[in-house]
């Protein structure tokens, strides 16, 4: 329990240290692409004149003044399989953003899909015999809270309060300053498989970085692609990524639950490269150019031209038909959205007061995939595009850069978790937290 409170609020505590230094470095690590951007800080916000009401992770203003992506190598469904291979992409696509910014970078931010994470719904009450609620009653309810058996070889990624009640009023925000009876919170809590988070860190650390922050990429995405109403509403954000489909529910302005689809766009690519026996990098150009999920009477007669570089001729002018293409890919679109669906239906999806779905990430532009996805999903399914944030590139604005502008985001705006209220002598929650999240004491 206190392993995991203390690396969390460490890396809280850098967190702050890098923004006063000015400048932090957003790293998305996914199976597709390692993408870098470096934000420069202009300070840190008064949260208040006492200092005594606010957001207690602080809020600053940024803007990117460095933007870089390379290809990702040794990474599979979101997760680390070659350590050498992922820490030269890393370490490429680290200080070409630092060519660009002229600046050098210590701290890091990174986020990640996979790493299978599961969602957990957490309450507790406290007696305030009338008094004013302040940080230490926050505190003390969060720490009621009573954890769950989430097993060996799990960590605590997020830990967030989502809703508090005083007395019979729900739905309170930040009850500090306000008095009452009863104070009642819900918290939600994600876990990620241990060993790929630490092999993450153990990659940073082999690239000469600090890592002053971690989030699940479906967070991020959701905390970018999600408009303010549908944050408020409910939404689900859907980041389809290369490796997996990362799935996020919000509620209230918080993430509600996460889940992840070990299905991503390679596989469409592989079906392509199988189907059509081409190699990988033509099929995800056939795919990229030409691809779709919707066939009509037109498509029969547009023809592709397949190319190839062995030197058979016969071999290297082949030609398909869209039609075939579309036949190719449309299977695995539909499997990826059948198992998406499952994962909402899981969820409890359908209860929220708005069922809008999002559909993000670098998969997402396939052509038709909206339609498809709404017939599927049975709900309002539209395509979202990340927030514009100052400085971005215009070659950083599309969907596959959803996630690291929500770490942008996540990085100067972070919403409060249980870790940044100072914990109460003596009070620890019920569960296993006390084996969680060893990784950070061990290595920093």
């Amino acid at each position: 329990m206190t392993d995991l409170y203390q690396s969390q609020r460490a890396m809280r505590h850098m967190r702050r240290q890098a923004m006063q230094r000015g400048v932090v470095a957003i790293l998305d690590v996914g199976s597709s692409k390692i993408a870098c951007l470096v934000l420069r800080f202009d300070g840190t916000g008064r949260l208040s004149e006492d200092g005594s009401i606010g957001a207690l992770a602080g809020q600053s203003g940024f803007r990117v003044i460095g933007a870089a992506t390379t290809r990702s190598r040794g990474v599979q469904f979101g997760e680390i399989t070659a350590m050498q291979e992922t820490e030269r992409a890393i370490r490429t696509a680290v200080q070409a953003a630092q060519k660009m910014a002229e600046v050098r970078v210590d701290h890091v931010i990174a986020c990640f899909s996979g790493a299978n994470p599961r969602s957990y719904g957490l309450d507790a009450k406290l007696d305030l015999e009338g008094q004013v609620v302040s940080e230490h009653e926050v505190a003390q309810v969060l720490a009621s809270c009573e954890v769950p058996e989430y097993g060996a070889g799990r960590e605590v990624l997020h830990a967030q309060p989502v809703n508090f009640a005083l007395d019979n009023r729900s739905g309170l925000g930040d009850p500090r300053g306000q008095m009452g009876q009863t104070l009642a919170v819900d918290m939600h809590m994600l876990t990620v498989d241990a060993i790929a988070v630490q092999n993450l860190v153990r990659c940073i650390q082999r690239c000469d970085l600090e890592l002053a922050g971690i989030a699940s990429s479906a967070y991020a995405s959701g905390f970018s692609a999600l408009v303010e109403d549908e944050q408020e509403l409910g939404a689900a954000c859907i980041d389809m990524g290369g490796g997996s489909a990362s799935i996020s529910i919000f509620m209230k302005k918080h993430m509600i639950y996460a889940d992840a689809v070990r299905l991503g766009g390679d596989h469409i690519t592989s079906d392509i490269s199988m189907g059509l026996g081409i190699p990988m990098a033509n099929a995800e150009r056939i795919k990229t150019f030409n691809g779709g999920v919707h066939a009509t009477g037109a498509d029969d007669r547009e023809i592709i031209d397949i190319g190839g570089d062995t030197g058979d001729w016969e071999h290297d002018r082949r030609t398909v038909s869209r039609a075939e293409l579309i036949g190719i890919m449309r299977p695995r679109v539909e499997e990826i959205l059948e198992e998406v669906r499952a994962r909402l239906d899981a969820a409890g999806f359908e209860y929220l007061p708005s069922q809008q779905i999002v559909l993000t990430g670098g998969s997402s532009q396939i052509m038709g995939l909206d339609g498809l996805a709404s017939r599927i999903l049975g709900q309002q399914v539209r395509l979202g595009r990340p927030l514009r944030v100052h400085g971005l590139p215009q070659s950083a604005t599309g969907p596959g850069f959803a996630s690291a502008v929500g770490l942008c985001l996540f990085a100067a705006h972070p919403q409060d978790e249980w870790w940044d209220f100072e914990m109460p002598a003596g009070r620890h929650p019920a569960g296993t937290l006390g084996r969680a999240v060893r990784w950070f004491r061990d290595n920093w």
